[in-house]
């Protein structure tokens, strides 16, 4: 609750990001259509003027915000367990003053909504004080683990996006398939769009009317029954590695929404989708974290030359 006008200023942190998205984020409580209407009213003022709520911050600015009622969300956060928390703190590969780096184990999806109620970024914002305004720099799809950024600082969040945007990051995946993946496929090149499966569920599929993605293989090892990859996004479209191993008919173990389940059923005991974020480079930045490849993936290749 704002009993009264506050006034704030604005640091170098958020030079340049927009009001609205500002104040969405400082006023978590708050509807979206309450923030939109405080500042078409001018009841929110920069500098003393109105403004646009694509209006970009700059230095020194002075924030008015009136008086506002409204649900302090942290209190969903609180609920958090201890053990999810300190999970999460035994995983951390890296961390410095402007970003964490997290090994996240599969089952854990990077962020709450759609009936998941705890998410990464949920939990490391209960680390402690110094942790409240951390973001995802990237997401990983809840069955997929590896390497997760997450920004301390919105002026590196904001650095971060300008170089993934010019495609001057380097993202390496670990991935088992079914069948013999043949050597000299090295590129999946495709239109991926979203939609709804026949449960409703968010899903993607090749489409003409889609987004570009494109995905390059490098064969690791083959076992009796499955091959092991390395697999580089260049570009970073949701589910894109999983749709483009369904394509050609070597579905990613584990995979429940875009596999086959007839085959998984030899794997099923472990528990898991075969889909692993290895390395995360942005040179310009001078980030380079890697997250060693789990016993799993070890286990299975042994396991199926047994079969």
């Amino acid at each position: 609750m704002f009993n009264k006008v506050q006034k704030i200023l604005v640091t170098d942190d958020y030079v340049g990001q927009r009001i609205d998205n500002y104040l969405i984020n400082l006023l978590k409580g708050v509807p979206k259509s309450k923030i939109y209407s405080i500042i078409r009213k001018g009841e929110v003022r920069i500098n003393g003027s109105r403004k646009k709520p694509s209006y970009k911050l700059a230095h020194g600015n002075e924030i008015r915000i009136p008086p506002l009622q409204y649900l302090n969300e942290k209190s969903k956060e609180d609920f958090i367990p201890t053990d999810i928390i300190n999970l999460l703190k035994d995983r951390i590969i890296y961390e410095n003053d402007d970003y964490l780096a997290i090994n996240k184990p599969e089952g854990i999806a990077s962020h709450g909504g759609s009936g998941i109620k705890i998410g990464l970024i949920e939990t490391i914002r209960n680390f402690g004080k110094n942790y409240r305004e951390c973001k995802l720099i990237h997401r990983l799809d809840k069955d997929t683990s590896g390497c997760q950024i997450v920004s301390k600082k919105q002026s590196f969040l904001r650095k971060c996006n300008e170089e993934i945007r010019l495609g001057k990051s380097f993202k390496e995946y670990l991935v088992i398939v079914h069948g013999e993946w043949p050597s000299e496929r090295k590129e999946i090149s495709s239109y991926l769009i979203k939609t709804k499966n026949s449960r409703g569920e968010n899903y993607v599929k090749e489409n003409k009317d889609g987004k570009k993605s494109v995905s390059k293989f490098k064969v690791i090892k083959h076992s009796k029954n499955i091959t092991k990859l390395s697999c580089n996004i260049i570009t970073g479209r949701t589910h894109q590695i999983r749709v483009h191993c369904s394509s050609v008919g070597n579905f990613v173990i584990g995979d429940v929404k875009y596999g086959n389940r007839e085959l998984s059923k030899f794997y099923k005991h472990f528990g898991r989708m075969f889909l692993h974020s290895h390395r995360l480079e942005i040179p310009g930045l001078s980030l380079s974290i890697c997250a060693e490849e789990p016993e799993s993936f070890k286990k299975i290749l042994k396991f199926d030359e047994t079969l």
